[in-house]
């Protein structure tokens, strides 16, 4: 992390955002016919463009955790497996979050709810935002995230995305045909979601 400037400190002055806050895209679906590392790369990609922070992908897949298996609340911190301290010192490394997943039966993915169960301190005060997808965007599905990133004491911002992905945009295999032309859309929200994180960021170093 960048050392501040005390005289913009001093002055009111915008201090700028580092480069070296990293944002975690997280890729929030594990299910083997997904789209949703698709989406997740196309919304860091634009994101990206012309920001100071870092945009990364963060794939739960990947990360393979088994369901919830401490014996202890995640609150006390005594994490008693390697991989549940491997996957704290992940989040420890982000600075902000964006949680990508589609919307399964009015919810989202229980894989996603399971990495967030796993810890409690880490997830505290980051700011952390939320892109659904599904036929009508999956809004209901975001409404239930934000009310867990409340409860995890993360710093939600007003912004978040809901991607309308129907049939006509898929191939036969459930993938998508052209993702750029199914989510251009939309990327005006994400260069707002980027804006918005920058101000937050730069909030924690003030």
């Amino acid at each position: 992390m960048t050392e501040i400037n005390i005289s913009k400190q001093a002055t009111g002055q915008s201090i700028p955002a580092s480069p070296g806050n990293r944002v975690a895209v997280v890729i929030g679906s594990t299910r083997p016919t997904r789209i949703c590392p698709d989406v997740a790369s196309w919304i860091r990609d634009v994101a990206q463009q012309n920001s100071p922070l870092t945009y990364e992908l963060l794939d739960l897949a990947e990360v393979g955790l088994p369901l919830l298996d401490e014996p202890l609340k995640a609150a006390l911190q005594q994490y008693q497996h390697e991989h549940t301290r491997r996957w704290s010192r992940i989040v420890n490394s982000y600075d902000a979050f964006i949680f990508v997943f589609p919307q399964y039966n009015w919810g989202y993915p229980a894989a996603l709810k399971n990495a967030l169960d796993y810890l409690y301190h880490e997830w505290h005060d980051k700011p952390a935002t939320v892109a659904t997808y599904g036929t009508r965007g999956g809004g209901k599905a975001a409404t239930q995230l934000l009310t867990v990133l409340q409860g995890l004491h993360m710093r939600a911002l007003d912004n978040h995305l809901e991607l309308a992905i129907g049939d006509n945009d898929v191939d036969n295999d459930w993938q998508l045909i052209n993702v750029d032309a199914t989510l251009n859309p939309y990327r005006d929200k994400i260069r707002e979601i980027d804006e918005r994180l920058i101000e937050a960021l730069e909030d924690d170093q003030r």
